[in-house]
């Protein structure tokens, strides 16, 4: 099993840059669960609260996009989950364009949040499936004197 991930420092960038986009999303939407609407100029939400939820678990996924850049041999199972949402988030906005529920101004929403992280989360979920693949085949991985001395030296 490869002690070290191929990219690791371009992977943990991109983590940290998904953790810290996250986050700030997470808290614009619980503080201003409006503004989608007032961007796309739709009428105001009913239950804007609803809103300003999806804000609190975006942000949550901020902490583990952290999670994965401190920890990146060990994080594709993390990765893959939030790239699916960020494939299924599209996919449902999507259909509520189409079917005319809401209007195209509100793409903008999958823009930022969803199709510019595609290529870098595959480019890590490709580079992270040898290390997974084989934990599969060989239970969890038993760690290195050298891959040991790398996370505590490390510093993001």
């Amino acid at each position: 099993m490869p002690d070290r991930l191929r990219n690791r420092r371009r992977h943990q960038r991109v983590f940290v840059l998904a953790g810290m986009y996250n986050v700030a999303w997470g808290v614009l939407a619980v503080t201003h669960p409006q503004w989608l609407w007032q961007v796309a100029g739709m009428p105001v939400a009913n239950y804007p609260q609803i809103f300003a939820t999806l804000g609190m678990v975006i942000g949550l996924y901020g902490v583990v996009y952290f999670e994965i850049a401190r920890r990146p041999e060990d994080g594709f199972v993390l990765a893959a989950v939030g790239l699916l949402g960020k494939v299924l988030g599209p996919i449902g906005l999507g259909y509520l364009i189409v079917s005319g529920q809401w209007p195209p101004a509100t793409v903008v929403i999958c823009l930022t949040n969803d199709l510019i992280w595609w290529v870098p989360f595959s480019r890590y979920l490709k580079d992270a499936w040898p290390r997974f693949a084989a934990s599969l085949r060989h239970g969890p991985p038993i760690p290195t004197p050298r891959a040991i001395a790398l996370k505590e030296t490390h510093v993001v």
